[in-house]
């Protein structure tokens, strides 16, 4: 309840709803980390968003556990009196920017050397995802992770949440087409919807 709570409050000072004197409670860096934590926690992104985002993900280092640190060190700056959003950090932090369809479709691809080079995309999400879209202080309704259409043996794949229903529709159509001629699952170079 509590963080929902400041979620309210640093919602409240990004988008304008408080009196000028509050919005000035906070600024540089220390807004923008703010503002991050918001935006990184709803499956909608404003266009307000951009200046924290694009500070965020600008937070690059070597080695993605640096790069990490780095971006959780920036989130660290939005005071947190009670402690309490120190896990939706750490979860945002890990996943955001890693948890999307196009990541998700790189990273979870595995291929077979044995045949023609058939690939498949694994349906398991990996941990620091899970951990990411399902904090509850993540927007559970519009989603902040991809989601998995079909099966990894007829050429499943990662979706971001607001192309889901498309894809899965497409999806079926395919399987349904492959089933009338045959049952062949064709492994094709395709274009995944993002």
């Amino acid at each position: 309840m509590k963080r929902l709570l400041i979620a309210s409050s640093i919602a409240a000072t990004m988008f304008g709803a408080l009196p000028a004197q509050a919005e000035d409670m906070f600024s540089g860096d220390t807004r923008l980390a703010c503002e991050a934590i918001l935006c990184l926690s709803t499956g909608q992104r404003p266009g307000e968003c951009q200046p924290s985002l694009s500070r965020y993900f600008n937070i690059t280092k070597k080695k993605m556990r640096d790069t990490i640190k780095a971006r959780r060190n920036f989130l660290d700056m939005c005071p947190d009196e009670q402690g309490e959003m120190s896990d939706l950090k750490g979860a945002i932090a890990n996943g955001a920017g890693r948890c999307d369809a196009a990541a998700l479709n790189s990273q979870q691809m595995v291929w077979s050397y044995r045949d023609d080079g058939h690939r498949t995309i694994r349906n398991t999400m990996p941990s620091h995802c899970s951990a990411y879209a399902s904090n509850d202080s993540v927007d559970q309704t519009n989603g902040v992770a991809a989601r998995y259409v079909g099966t990894p043996d007829r050429g499943g794949f990662w979706v971001d949440p607001a192309n889901y229903d498309a894809a899965l529709a497409k999806y079926q159509k395919r399987i349904a087409d492959e089933d009338a001629n045959g049952g062949q699952y064709q492994n094709q170079r395709r274009q995944f919807d993002r």
